[in-house]
């Protein structure tokens, strides 16, 4: 499986999804620089985290416009499979691929630490090598990355079994304590409506080592490569039940 890594002006995790992945047998993922305007050749594509363009506006509303994000959006509209990564999921937001924005977080700093998540839907292509209630450790680090919509939204997400990741506690409760930056439902990774399109605040890439105390991001990684053959792509995401949804408000 062929990953193209897009590289904007103030990527800084494109090299840790490189070395994640082709560490991984049967994965080869290599740069692609956002000024290129083709993808072919590529199963895959992963927009990772850092500071596209300096963040300047805002986080990813200048990398939308780099000419590779055509090609992104085509390729997504063609049914292939598209990954954002911190950075790459509020780029994808802004792009329009995903429903939602990342605003700052709701202590108004950064945040750099290690989170338990848990997995609300296996039936998906992030996710089908875990099982609904998996708890991952896996690493945050973020300015602006409270997940905002409006309760119309939210409620579409979860009835369309869009949910795929929520910060939780130990015990796998999502409760306001173990929400690091007041995204509305505790929700730390969401996919559209088709399911090829994923976008995630946590960086699995940075758990994909012992050295760097969990390998819970690999299994997220091995579930991109398992899903071209996985059964669970036969079925639709109403064949679950919807996870549950804990009272949430979109006011911030």
């Amino acid at each position: 499986m062929n990953f193209a890594v897009i590289r904007f002006p103030g990527s800084n995790c494109d090299q840790d999804c490189l070395l994640a992945l082709n560490a991984l047998p049967g994965a080869t993922a290599k740069v692609v620089w956002h000024k290129d305007s083709s993808l072919a050749g590529f199963d895959a594509v992963i927009i990772p985290g850092g500071f596209s363009y300096g963040d300047y506006l805002r986080c990813g509303a200048i990398a939308r416009f780099s000419p590779i994000m055509q090609a992104v959006k085509k390729f997504a509209e063609d049914g292939g499979t598209v990954v954002g990564i911190c950075n790459g999921f509020q780029i994808l937001c802004e792009a329009g691929l995903l429903p939602g924005a990342l605003v700052r977080n709701r202590g108004l700093h950064f945040i750099c630490e290690s989170t338990t998540l848990r997995v609300e839907r296996h039936n998906s292509a992030l996710t089908n090598a875990t099982w609904t209630g998996t708890l991952l450790n896996i690493p945050i680090a973020h300015g602006e990355g409270c997940y905002f919509a409006d309760d119309t939204t939210l409620r579409d997400l979860h009835h369309n079994g869009q949910i795929l990741l929520r910060y939780a506690d130990a015990q796998g409760r999502t409760n306001a304590a173990a929400n690091p930056n007041g995204s509305c439902a505790n929700i730390a990774g969401i996919r559209n409506r088709a399911g090829n399109v994923f976008g995630l605040m946590p960086h699995p890439e940075r758990a994909c080592d012992p050295l760097l105390g969990s390998t819970d991001g690999k299994i997220l990684f091995q579930s991109l490569l398992a899903w071209p053959a996985s059964p669970l792509r036969k079925h639709d995401a109403e064949n679950l039940p919807a996870s549950p949804l804990p009272p949430v408000s979109a006011s911030l």
